[in-house]
């Protein structure tokens, strides 16, 4: 454990890092072109290369030393932020660099996090997993607690240098921590591999077609994480419809603190005994809260929605990682979580492309002051600016819902605890 705690220690710190330059170039590209659509591209540009990229990418995870895939993994990143810091100390920090810039570090991303994923089962005993993986969801919960608050006084007082220079710090210390340990080597990795690399490349999805039940859970992933974009793309305009910058700051700061309550119960709980289940009605639930957080345009109403809404999500992440760990042989755990990885996100490019458009061009003129659905769905919700998103929320919320329910009505992905045996894993 103490291998794994030196790591995390250096992750969590550069997570934080990280999450106050998102929440800044967030803030940043929305109030200076006041669109939505242009929001959402900068967050494809997060998250396309990385998965175009995944399939190569679990090849070299289960190939060679996993620390050395995360310590390259997070100089590319850390060299990124440099890149932007140098830009913004130069000259004019402009909309196009930080497309660029994003779509570079969601490159690195791909090889940097199933690296770290699959390094946990030889890092920490099986019994131990689901803490670990609540200690794992803590470093994007404490990112989400802090960067509001840090990231909105240091913007105020210092500007944006500042914080890109503070987030090649951190990523400066993430490699220094693992440049201090040593993973131990699975047998795979201690011999050439003579299989071809496309046959490795696709041996990910091989593995998961021969288990239905993972890859029927994948599907509902797929399908979650297009509903979940909206909410990311969405909450800051419907948010800023009816509060200001400092009010948004605090419900952000909310949710960090949800995140960090969910992280430590996982931690100390290490998860139920039927993961499945669990995952499943939870995620039911917050399709609910999340349709409830666009229903009134108060700041406490959604607030406290989203804090509920938010306090699942490290259950929910560190559940499903203990069961990915538990039934997947370790050998081979970086090209299936790089598949899980394209497969579960292969929705979402397409979801970052429409959300935009969709709230600007298409729902908010539904609920301005004279809309076609101001005297019906706008009696409810209300009217005026950033209200149209909140309906699109609404309906992205149920489509969480009835997502999940669809998942638990299918026998393949319900009985996966039953149906798949726990994977064996060794060490040299």
């Amino acid at each position: 454990m103490r291998t794994f705690v030196t790591v995390w220690a250096g992750q969590v710190i550069s997570q934080v890092g990280s999450s106050m330059t998102g929440f800044a170039l967030s803030i940043f590209v929305y109030q200076i072109s006041g669109s939505v659509t242009q929001l959402a591209m900068v967050l494809l540009a997060a998250n396309l290369p990385g998965i175009v990229l995944a399939p190569v990418a679990g090849v070299w995870v289960d190939r060679i030393d996993r620390r050395i895939v995360m310590m390259v993994s997070d100089t590319a990143a850390g060299l990124g932020a440099l890149a932007l810091l140098i830009i913004a100390w130069t000259g004019e920090l402009t909309f196009w660099p930080m497309v660029i810039v994003a779509a570079f570090g969601s490159a690195g991303a791909a090889f940097q996090e199933p690296a770290y994923r699959a390094s946990i089962v030889t890092l920490v005993p099986k019994e131990k997993l689901g803490r670990a993986n609540g200690m794992i969801e803590m470093g994007p919960a404490l990112g989400t607690l802090v960067a509001p608050a840090i990231a909105g006084a240091i913007i105020l007082t210092l500007g944006i240098r500042v914080i890109l220079a503070i987030d090649v710090i951190t990523f400066l210390i993430a490699v220094g921590t693992l440049g201090l340990v040593r993973f131990p080597r699975l047998p795979s990795m201690s011999e050439e591999n003579p299989t071809p690399m496309r046959a490795q490349i696709t041996a990910g999805f091989r593995y998961l077609r021969q288990r239905p039940g993972l890859l029927g859970l994948l599907t509902m992933a797929a399908g979650l994480n297009f509903f979940l974009v909206f909410a990311n793309v969405l909450w800051l305009p419907v948010f800023l419809g009816f509060a200001n910058e400092a009010q948004v700051g605090f419900v952000m700061t909310g949710v960090g603190v949800a995140m960090v309550a969910g992280s430590v119960v996982m931690s100390a709980w290490g998860g139920p005994e039927r993961l499945v289940g669990s995952m499943i009605g939870m995620l039911a639930l917050g399709g609910v809260l999340l349709s409830l957080s666009g229903v009134q345009p108060s700041i406490w109403w959604a607030g406290a929605a989203v804090f509920a809404f938010m306090f699942m999500i490290p259950l929910v992440n560190g559940i499903s990682q203990t069961l990915w760990q538990r039934k997947v042989d370790a050998d081979i755990q970086g090209r299936v979580f790089s598949t899980r990885r394209m497969i579960a996100s292969i929705a979402s490019p397409l979801a970052f492309i429409i959300a935009g458009p969709l709230a600007d061009g298409v729902f908010e003129p539904l609920l301005t002051e004279d809309g076609p659905l101001a005297s019906t769905v706008g009696e409810i919700i209300g009217v005026g600016v950033g209200r149209g998103s909140a309906l699109l929320l609404i309906v992205a919320g149920l489509g969480v819902t009835v997502t999940a329910l669809i998942a638990w009505s299918v026998p393949a992905v319900r009985n996966i605890e039953v149906d798949i045996p726990d994977a064996v894993i060794e060490t040299v």
